[in-house]
């Protein structure tokens, strides 16, 4: 179990909150380099290695990393003993003065002495600027962070569930400071390490010198499965193959940095990190500040100005971001970045290849896109040519990238670079393409395709990690990463069988233990610091042709107690990262304050067919949200009240609830058994899988706004997730107590309603009137003029509305019972009736209302002149038309035929329209391409 301090608040305050820090924060584990400290804590004894090369010397950690180089007999000799550098941490030549070192006489001078180590200078400052609160604020501070992670709506689905919640985004509230001179080789190292990838790359899809030259084993290139032949003579734009590349490093005990994995085909982090950025630095202003950390926004304004400059056409280019959709792990990300950089969020569906050019689908057409921030793994990029199961990517996209006219960041093909084995060739292969060294090491890796490195580490696999050398594929080489330390006797001899027999496909990776930093541990009591092993992810970014840049920052991935490997999707947590600079600090926003008047373009943003189709059925589903809400509450209410004795208004009710799936078929009506029937529609509220239950419709607007995510405001977002989750927390309570009251179920249907009313009154007042809000205004008036055309309908046909409490229910279902009252007082007649509910020009409720609003919001909607309606808006029924004395005429005797006829009318009209709408913008036919001037 890990050290943890007592509870801050029973220590004895100390004068200053470093000293108090110094005293009531453990140090890390044995084995491992404090990141609060500077140093290493003593390591335990070591464990034998299961083998006979248990007696051989331990080589100098950084030569193990060395010998690893690009060539099969250099790797064979470094092969004796892979063990931790922790254990010669004294024999490494290669460390930099500049890097903190172990200092063991420190150490013993401490343990004699009893008094914990001094705090470094960069986390002394930190809690010396913890403001006036200092230790006590520390856990409002912790619940602030909380809250504004939840309330920002920042998630990270682990094997997102398209039904199921999402999992908030875990960050700590301490960040982990990084010293000027740490970064300082961080950054180098880095810079170098990219370089020779992208050259790598370029070799494997060009010349293949390095094949030729046996500098790399041929199947870790042409033999893995991410390496695509299709691209084999591509030169991208610019020359440059990486734009953004990920570094994973861990600082072991000896203090220096070292890398574990790199990623090249996807690297997701650049927007969590952004969000860390700003939740902590809201936490710890003045420390923020005080340490001059660097700032982060010249970086991404760099990428951006070097991707549009790599572009291969368009003044100014289009870039779009390529997103595997709403259920993937890492959408938040996906749709915070997009906004963040000023991109168009896309998904497969939205692109189009014509030509071997590649195209958006928009509203108005097809806009060309020249460059592609692609989110998504390589061999899902293009069905055509990679998988053809797949419906995430673009048909043809492979085609356009070969003709050169549309920029890919990352290129497709870089899955190869991501094998652990090519970590143990980098040094050669930099000495090769750069002739340079390495200044950054990797942790010792072997390949077992090689002989000689299998039988030599063959022995030590207890103090190792053995990985796939092909990770992310399905078939043989697919299985997870494991720890030889966490295997008995028994499963490590059959890893080891596994390996002898299919060598290509496993590396063995050297164990490090992991710095650790500290974190705030406020689920294990009132406040407590607890150390946490740490791994940073860093990124190197491409600002031109040839030319990279490093974040100053990154992503710190915090493991639990008992993980084995630093990862979010197996739950772990993350924390910000500030980088310290002794220059000055670098104040860049992606703001452009100079801008004149003149020179102000203004820019829309295209809406995607995907978008417009999504914002149309979040505008449809609110509506009917709000519907399904108002006929149920009216339902219970009228079962509950003397008014149960209607037969018509029972039917009514019965037909009404059946109309829209309130009830299940089959249940008995309201006349035949009130009873049963108010159960069943109490039972089926919260059904989700029923559709036209309330819960239904609840979760239908909250996945039809996940998909346009990037448009809606972070307020409406959480309304619409708060709205979901609050009424099927209701519905679940009720149904454990065995019994969901009428009461219940009203309290339940008021608090969806208030919520409902809100979430509809931000769609209409805090959106732009673009053709995306035209769209969801559209859905939502679809809806309404279907459902109070057809409750009317239903009303007239049985004769519900000629009584009392009939002619009361239906004002009540069309929310006008105030209006109605206030203008007739105690009449009720059908004139009055067909005055307010169809005729109204001013009652937003009013058939003639919504009916004169849908034909304006089409024909704005095509682009029509303003005052110029389009053949669809004529689908519609002209209300102008509309007399009361013409819809009143035949009277009761007759059953109003031209009322009831235009009540069947405008349903009818209402889901042609729907449909209409669906095959013209959202299908994008060739008929309909033409149409819009495509």
């Amino acid at each position: 179990m890990e050290p943890l301090n007592e509870s801050l608040f029973d220590a004895q305050a100390l004068e200053f909150p470093a000293a108090l820090a110094s005293a009531l924060a453990p140090p890390a584990l044995p084995g491992h380099f404090d990141e609060m400290r500077g140093l290493a804590t003593p390591a335990a004894p070591l464990r034998p290695a299961p083998g006979p090369s248990t007696t051989a010397p331990a080589p100098a950690a950084p030569q193990l990393y060395d010998a690893a180089a690009g060539q099969s007999q250099s790797q064979s000799q470094a092969l004796p003993n892979p063990q931790p550098p922790s254990q010669s941490p004294t024999q490494s030549p290669t460390q930099s003065p500049s890097q903190p070192t172990i200092q063991s006489q420190s150490q013993a001078q401490t343990q004699a002495s009893g008094e914990p180590p001094p705090l470094t200078p960069a986390w002394n400052a930190f809690f010396e600027q913890l403001g006036p609160g200092g230790f006590n604020d520390l856990p409002r501070r912790a619940a602030s962070l909380e809250r504004q992670i939840r309330d920002n709506g920042v998630t990270y689905n682990v094997y997102a569930d398209a039904n199921g919640p999402q999992r908030p985004w875990s960050l700590d509230l301490f960040p982990l400071i990084v010293s000027p001179e740490s970064w300082s080789r961080i950054e180098a190292g880095v810079l170098q390490r990219v370089r020779v990838l992208d050259r790598v790359m370029a070799d494997a899809y060009g010349p293949q010198q390095l094949l030729a030259e046996g500098l790399i084993p041929p199947a870790l290139v042409r033999g893995h499965p991410g390496y695509l032949r299709a691209l084999h003579g591509v030169k991208p734009p610019g020359d440059t193959w990486l734009h953004i590349a990920a570094f994973d490093l861990a600082r072991g005990p000896d203090g220096n940095w070292w890398v574990v994995s790199q990623r090249t085909q996807a690297p997701s982090g650049l927007g969590y990190l952004l969000e860390n950025r700003l939740a902590i630095t809201r936490q710890f202003p003045q420390a923020f500040e005080a340490l001059h950390v660097q700032r982060l926004a010249a970086t991404y304004s760099a990428m951006m100005e070097g991707l549009q400059r790599m572009c291969p056409a368009g003044v100014p280019p289009h870039i779009a971001l390529l997103t595997p959709g709403p259920y993937n792990e890492t959408y938040f990300e996906h749709a915070y970045l997009a906004r963040y950089l000023g991109v168009t969020l896309v998904e497969g569906s939205d692109l189009t290849v014509r030509d071997q050019r590649l195209y958006l689908k928009t509203l108005q057409g097809l806009r060309p896109v020249h460059g592609l921030i692609k989110r998504l793994d390589d061999q899902f990029l293009d069905p055509l040519e990679l998988r053809p199961d797949s419906t995430l990517g673009v048909p043809g996209l492979l085609q356009a990238i070969r003709a050169g006219n549309v920029l890919v960041a990352n290129m497709p093909g870089s899955a190869f670079l991501e094998s652990p084995a090519l970590l143990g060739f980098l040094p050669g292969l930099a000495r090769r393409l750069i002739g340079e060294k390495l200044m950054l090491p990797a942790l010792p890796t072997w390949w077992c395709g090689e002989r000689a490195a299998l039988e030599s580490v063959l022995p030590q696999l207890g103090d190792c990690a053995i990985k796939p050398t092909y990770p992310g594929f399905d078939g043989r080489a697919s299985f997870d990463a494991v720890l030889g330390s966490h295997l008995g006797r028994r499963e490590l001899d059959e890893w080891a069988g596994r390996i002898v027999r299919e060598g290509d496909v496993h590396t063995v990776q050297g164990y490090m233990p992991l710095s650790q930093m500290p974190t705030w541990a406020n689920d294990l009591g009132p406040g407590h610091i607890a150390p946490r092993a740490v791994m940073l992810r860093v990124f190197a970014v491409s600002d031109g042709a040839q030319s990279w840049r490093v974040l100053p920052g990154g992503l710190a991935r915090l493991t639990e107690p008992d993980a084995q490997f630093a990862s979010m999707q197996r739950g772990g947590s993350s924390a910000d990262v500030w980088v310290q600079t002794h220059g000055e600090v670098d104040r860049t926003t992606l703001l452009q304050p100079h801008s004149t008047p003149a020179s102000l373009a203004r820019h829309r943003a295209p809406v995607t067919s995907r978008a417009a189709e999504n914002m149309f059925w979040l505008g449809r589903y609110t509506e009917r949200a709000e519907n399904a809400v108002r006929l149920a509450r009216l339902t219970l209410s009228l079962l509950g009240s003397e008014d149960q004795s209607s037969r018509p208004l029972l039917e009514w009710l019965h037909r009404m609830a059946l109309r829209n799936a309130l009830v299940p078929a089959g249940v008995p009506s309201a006349p035949q058994s009130r009873r049963v029937f108010e159960r069943a529609l109490i039972a089926e509220l919260g059904d989700v899988a029923r559709g036209g239950s309330v819960g239904f419709s609840l979760r239908c607007i909250r996945q039809a706004a996940a998909a346009v995510r990037e448009r809606l405001s972070q307020d409406t977002w959480n309304q619409i997730v708060r709205t979901e989750a609050d009424f099927l927390r209701r519905c679940a309570e009720q149904a454990d107590e065995g019994s969901f009251a009428a009461s219940a179920a009203l309290r339940a249907l008021e608090s969806a309603s208030n919520a409902l009313a809100a979430m509809t009154g931000a769609q209409t007042d805090r959106m732009t009137r673009d053709d995306a809000w035209r769209l969801l205004s559209i859905g939502r008036h679809i809806e309404r003029l279907g459902f109070l055309a057809n409750a009317l309908e239903a009303g007239f046909d049985n004769g519900a509305v000629h009584e009392v409490s009939g002619f009361e229910a239906m004002v009540a279902l069309f929310d006008s019972t105030i209006t109605f009252h206030a203008r007739y007082q105690q009449r009720r007649d059908v004139a009055t009736m067909v005055d307010l509910l169809v005729l109204d020009a001013e009652n937003p409720r009013s058939l003639a209302w919504v009916t004169q609003t849908l034909r304006g919001r089409i024909a704005r909607l095509a682009g029509s002149a303003p005052g110029k309606l389009t053949a669809l808006s004529y689908e519609l029924p002209d209300p102008s038309g509309w007399t009361l004395e013409h819809l009143c005429a035949a009277g009761p005797d007759a059953g109003y035929p031209e009322l009831v006829k235009l009540l069947a009318g405008c349903e009818t009209a209402a889901y042609h329209v729907s449909d209409a709408i669906g095959t013209r913008y959202f299908t994008l036919t060739s008929e309909s391409l033409r149409s819009v001037g495509a």
